[in-house]
């Protein structure tokens, strides 16, 4: 059971952010720091990416490890109260996922997803990005 009143509940949830959360922004600070530049959320890509990067044909999803469901990570756990309803949401977060990802590579464009947890770690991170988009720079 919830132990949260269903007004309050839905005041916390409203308070979720979709866009420039935390983890987008340290990807944005490193790209910029690594020279590259990007725009942000277009509105004519399937499914708004995070960033992306024309120049290299990229999107870059920064996606959560909790709502975007992260295999195998410790903070894409579930919650224990009303179950049923959090495994539908959740399951449709994915799906949305993967549609979109389709859509987006089917317009000939590359996607990096980068996890909220691959953000604690900066060096790493680097190195994915700079793999990713090394081939594309040429």
């Amino acid at each position: 059971m919830d132990n949260l009143s269903k007004s309050k509940r839905s005041w916390n949830m409203s308070r979720i952010k979709s866009s420039n959360t935390s983890p987008e922004i340290i990807v944005r600070k490193l790209l910029h720091k690594l020279g590259y530049r990007f725009r942000l959320h277009r509105k004519d890509l399937p499914g708004k990416p995070d960033i992306v990067l024309s120049k290299y044909k990229t999107v870059i999803e920064v996606r959560g490890c909790y709502w975007h469901r992260h295999n195998g990570c410790p903070d894409a756990t579930t919650p224990k109260s009303n179950t049923e309803f959090w495994v539908k949401k959740f399951a449709g977060t994915v799906k949305r996922d993967k549609l979109n990802l389709k859509k987006i590579t089917e317009l000939g464009w590359n996607v990096i997803v980068v996890w909220q947890c691959e953000t604690k770690e900066l060096s790493l991170l680097t190195k994915k990005i700079e793999k990713e988009l090394a081939p594309l720079s040429c």
